[in-house]
């Protein structure tokens, strides 16, 4: 990947649908978090289209999927495919692998195969759609193969949009996506590079804390536009973390050219804006 070909790098890029037609989540999830961010875009894009997107904006982008199965009883899309389609898309496109947690032995040898065998440069979670506590041992030999393999791990922190105003929240609960379990993590690897994925309101503070605290946790910006953004995480941002916070979309809920209208809007030192766009997150992802 030619750097210098890039004006920015979007960490966090779902793939909803595989070349089968097959969507990531079932229809009353996909309509609730549609619901959530007001989004009237294609739900959608195929791989192919993803890339096509973000060539045209010189924009680069990490691509995965979430697996959720024991959790939800929806198969997940596979990571095995996307990453092999990504890599038509080399000059644009960096696949996250995606395993469930609850998979036991089975994940962690998974994980190890998508790295050594499929290439992908680290993986995505999310704790309250595959309803797990991060903290938890159980799954502390799958963050000693990401460690071990050299890759970061991405986990969703704070509120989401996936079952939001339905009953129960269709059964996601938002605690097990509390950043200061993730705190734990963070201390027991301290080799791992574990990112927190967008503001994580209601724990904002917290994320902040942790991020600052330590050298191995940064935050991604994604899920909300930039004017959205809690004051205090804008003056971290622009201070304290400038070296610590990553460019995220959200994408295709949010698409990367209106966060980057909103985030050229934010009160900003013009030093902070080039790492939070591209170099750290090229430092993160082992491209620089």
């Amino acid at each position: 990947m030619d750097l210098d070909a890039l004006d920015a790098i979007d960490t966090h890029v779902h793939v909803e649908q595989d070349g089968h037609g097959r969507r990531a989540l079932d229809q009353e999830l996909l309509d609730a978090s549609a619901a959530y961010f007001k989004s009237g875009r294609d739900r959608t894009p195929t791989l192919d289209g993803i890339a096509g997107h973000y060539r045209a904006r010189r924009i680069a982008a990490v691509v995965f999927t979430v697996d959720a199965t024991a959790a939800t009883g929806h198969p997940a899309l596979s990571s095995e495919e996307i990453a092999e389609a990504a890599a038509a898309h080399t000059d644009i496109l960096i696949p996250f692998g995606s395993v469930d947690p609850h998979a036991g032995r089975a994940a962690v040898n998974r994980a190890r195969r998508l790295v050594s065998g499929y290439g992908v440069r680290g993986f995505k979670f999310h704790p309250s759609l595959q309803a797990f506590e991060p903290n938890d041992r159980r799954y502390y030999p799958l963050y000693e193969a990401l460690a071990e393999a050299g890759v970061p791990a991405l986990f969703h922190t704070g509120q989401t949009g996936i079952g939001a105003g339905l009953p129960g929240g269709r059964g996601i609960k938002l605690r097990y996506s509390d950043p200061m379990l993730l705190d734990d993590v963070a201390a027991d690897f301290p080799e791992l590079t574990v990112v927190l994925a967008h503001p994580s309101v209601p724990w904002q503070d917290e994320a902040i804390s942790i991020a600052t605290h330590k050298a191995n946790v940064y935050i991604d910006l994604s899920g909300w536009s930039p004017k959205y953004f809690p004051p205090q995480l804008v003056r971290a941002a622009g201070g304290i973390l400038r070296r610590k916070v990553l460019f995220g979309s959200d994408f295709p809920l949010i698409t990367p050219e209106r966060w980057l209208a909103d985030f050229a809007g934010l009160d900003l030192k013009d030093e902070a804006r080039p790492l939070i766009l591209k170099e750290n997150a090229a430092r993160v992802l082992g491209l620089a």
